[in-house]
């Protein structure tokens, strides 16, 4: 049992969850396993498409499907001020909304409200705040966002929690982590346990591996189908992410899923999954989709510079994703110089698609136990650029 100041945390965890999670194989501390849900099985490291607003920027359902995704993300901050979770209800759940029958998880909304919503209230029984759409005032607390999730239908739901700021001092770190705690609680406490469906707890508690440990242990008291570490990649750079992310892995328990939220870069992945995690969500390859980037085997490219004009290859020759086996970088630099719509399209198809055989790559590596090779191999690669046009 853990004890944190005055305070224990004591609800055990379930005899059995909601969600089944199996590990089929390990290379270090790289798993790879199976998640499954009552829409489906995930397929671990996996990686989650970010659908905000109940869709993927510049997608269909079918086109992120096609890419290899198996899971999407939705947000509860921006579904529950638009369209609202109880219209998004009497559509039938999230998933009948917008057209997706694979797995979704929900984030319980907790960073974006700190981050994006105007006069922000924190306080013991939750968070007030004014929508950054309409000024308009809600709150929501720990009971609120377990409701709210469960009108979407989230096959994996999150804890309310704060996300603490970057950099924040050690007692301030400590403060911000105690309040999470007593929140994942009250989650706890009114989430109904289902067949098929999840509720992830969340690791917070800043750079302070001391007071991660403190988290990771209140939280498996506590008991979930899953554990999520966040409040990373908020500007601590990469060096002290991968220290935190090994110094809080230790303490969670092995038999349950792992998610770094909010990661991230290719690397950033691969360091990950190389200390024990198996799921990530970003909006890094959709975003950069929509600003004219593309991630490739060696490195990103930028389709506004010129010298793609004349180049008839692929965005990479090794993809076989819509965009790669059907059109050429000169076409994709072209619809990016005309701000034409399809340019957001293809390269955010590819991104996308980049991702998936990334984390395709890497389970048939660890499967393989090969995974210190595909490191060796996909650092040598990131680090070589991208090859020149065929000659000048």
């Amino acid at each position: 049992m853990a004890h944190i100041g005055a305070r224990r945390f004591i609800i055990k965890n379930d005899a059995l969850s909601g969600l089944q999670f199996k590990i089929n194989k390990t290379d270090g501390r790289a798993r790879c396993g199976a998640l499954t849900t009552n829409h489906g099985t995930i397929d671990t490291p996996a990686f989650m498409p970010v659908g905000t607003a109940a869709t993927v920027k510049a997608m269909t359902p079918e086109a992120v499907g096609e890419t290899g995704a198996q899971i999407i993300l939705g947000n509860t901050y921006h579904l529950m001020l638009r369209p609202t979770a109880e219209r998004i209800s009497n559509f039938g759940g999230l998933h009948k909304f917008m057209n997706w029958s694979r797995p979704i998880l929900t984030d319980s909304g907790g960073y974006q409200i700190m981050s994006l919503s105007k006069l922000t209230k924190v306080e013991e029984q939750g968070v007030t705040f004014r929508s950054h759409i309409d000024g308009s005032s809600h709150q929501i607390t720990p009971e609120r966002a377990v409701q709210i999730q469960k009108l979407l239908g989230a096959d994996i739901s999150m804890v309310l929690d704060e996300c603490t700021s970057y950099p924040a001092a050690n007692q301030e770190a400590k403060e911000s982590m105690l309040l999470s705690m007593r929140w994942a609680e009250r989650c706890k406490k009114i989430y109904e346990q289902r067949a098929g469906y999840g509720l992830f707890g969340i690791v917070q508690g800043g750079i302070f591996p001391e007071i991660r440990e403190q988290s990771a242990r209140a939280l498996t008291d506590i008991g979930f189908d899953g554990y999520a570490i966040g409040g990373l990649a908020v500007g601590e750079g990469q060096k002290l992410m991968l220290q935190t992310i090994e110094s809080t892995e230790q303490h969670l328990p092995t038999e349950r899923p792992r998610y770094l939220m909010g990661v991230g870069k290719p690397e950033d992945i691969v360091e990950s999954v190389r200390r024990g995690i198996d799921m990530f969500d970003c909006v890094l390859p959709t975003r950069s989709g929509r600003t004219d980037q593309a991630f490739t085997r060696r490195g990103a490219l930028n389709l506004r510079n010129a010298r793609h004009k004349d180049d008839p290859r692929p965005l990479d020759p090794d993809c076989s994703c819509y965009t790669c086996c059907n059109y050429s970088r000169g076409y994709v630099h072209h619809l990016v110089i005309a701000k034409e719509i399809l340019a957001a399209i293809l390269l955010t198809w590819h991104n996308l698609h980049y991702y998936q055989e990334l984390m395709a790559a890497m389970r048939k590596a660890i499967t393989n136990g090969t995974f210190k090779k595909f490191h060796t191999l996909f650092s040598a690669e990131q680090s070589a650029g991208d090859i020149e046009m065929f000659s000048r």
